[in-house]
Formats: C-alpha cells, sequence, structure tokens
C-alpha cells in the first residue's frame, strides 16, 4: 500500500497555511513543516519555548544549540525573529494570536477530540507541556500523524480512551494516508494517498467516513510531485 512519506506529509501541511499566518509547529513531525514553506513567504513560525520568526532546519555543521526549538532541535532564525521570555511566549499562545498550530497525536476522534500528551501507561513520562495552551489558544489546530499505530490500530478514533488534551479542538489530520476534516458531524477525507481507495482506508479505519474529495488522486500526486 503506498504511503506519503513524512517530507510528503510536512509539504501537503505547508501547501495549506496562508500568507501572514503566525504558525505553531509542534515537536516532532510538525517540525519539518518549516523545511516546506516557501522562500520569502509571509509566514511567521512561534516556538513555545520562546521563539518566533524561526526559518527552515540550519544546515549540517551551522547549528547553533543556544537557538533551538521546543522538541531541543536547532533552528534559524529569519530576520526579524526574534526570541523571549516563556511567559510571553505562552501568553500568546493563550491570547489567540496564533492563527494556526500543527500537533502530532496519539489518538484524535472524529469529533476533534485531540490525545496527545500521555498514553495512560504507569510508567510513562507525562508530557504536557503547552499542548493543551496550543490546541485551544490557536484558531485552528490540526495534527499530523500516521494514521495507524505500529500494531495496525487506527489513530483515528470514535472517542479517545487516553487523557484528553483539548475537546473538539482539531479541524483537520494530515496524515500518511490521507487528509480528513473532522467536525460535529465526523471524519471527511479530503484527499488520499495515490493507489489508495476509499474503501481500503475505510477498512482501516476505526470510524465511519464521508468522502469529500474535490480532486481526483492523479492531482493530488502531481501537487506532491512538484513540491518534492
Amino acid at each position: 500500500m503506498n504511503k506519503w512519506n513524512r517530507e510528503q506529509m510536512a509539504a501537503r501541511v505547508a501547501a495549506d497555511i496562508h500568507e501572514g499566518a503566525v504558525v505553531n509547529l509542534g515537536i516532532g513531525l510538525p517540525t519539518l513543516v518549516a523545511n516546506h514553506l516557501p522562500a520569502g513567504a509571509d509566514i511567521i513560525l512561534h516556538s513555545e519555548n520562546g521563539v518566533i520568526g524561526m526559518g527552515p532546519a540550519p544546515a549540517p555543521g551551522e547549528e547553533d544549540y543556544d537557538l533551538i526549538n521546543a522538541g531541543k532541535q536547532p533552528v534559524t532564525l529569519l530576520a526579524g525573529g526574534s526570541y523571549f521570555h516563556h511567559a510571553d511566549s505562552f501568553a500568546m499562545m493563550r491570547g489567540g494570536h496564533l492563527d494556526i498550530c500543527v500537533l502530532g497525536a496519539f489518538q484524535v476522534s472524529a469529533t476533534g477530540d485531540l490525545a496527545n500528551w500521555h498514553t495512560g501507561a504507569q510508567d510513562a513520562i507525562p508530557a504536557v507541556g503547552g499542548a493543551m495552551d496550543l490546541a485551544i489558544g490557536a484558531k485552528k489546530t490540526w495534527v499530523m500523524m500516521e494514521l495507524l499505530t505500529k500494531t495496525g490500530e487506527s489513530k483515528l478514533v470514535q472517542a479517545c480512551s487516553y487523557p484528553l488534551t483539548g475537546i473538539a479542538c482539531v479541524s483537520r489530520i494530515y496524515s500518511d494516508l490521507a487528509v480528513l476534516d473532522l467536525g460535529p458531524n465526523g471524519a471527511t477525507v479530503v484527499e488520499l494517498a495515490d493507489g489508495l481507495s476509499f474503501a481500503q482506508l475505510q477498512a482501516l479505519t476505526a470510524v465511519p467516513l464521508a468522502d469529500g474529495r474535490e480532486c481526483t488522486i492523479n492531482t493530488q500526486t502531481t501537487f506532491l510531485e512538484k513540491r518534492i
């Protein structure tokens, strides 16, 4: 079964970020989105540890570990970028100043509930960080994740079994198999990976899906080939 790889997933997210947006890219997969934003685009990247105006990842050998994102990865700073107190960063997040946040997830419900900070396992270390502030504070919350667990279980579920980060906060999932919109009426397929049918996706997914595609798979493939 064909899947979008991580770079293709990141490129797909980047394509939907509008000019003028202030965006937080969460720890893990979402950080790859920075490398696929058009050069010179009027898009401002924010990190919860107190950085705004980040650029793509630095070239090998040019890392500065005094300049990192929330995942402790070295980043670059574009002209006009700055770093500041952690409390100011959270004020931006909680104050509704972020247009979009892109987060990873353990589970997402069909109506947009998010679970991404703890699996409930007794030996797991809670990692809530700023996830709750981002999920609720941003104007749009998107999730970027592989649709299935390593054991083949759907991460898109009817109701989350893990502790919730936020309720009805996720509006879109960008996965390796499909792009899906979420809302009160459930999950709607926007795009499918090349070679994957709607019926195949439905068989892999733990919730009923609506087919809302407006373009063909060939169009999607051409779009991704141009960006990768």
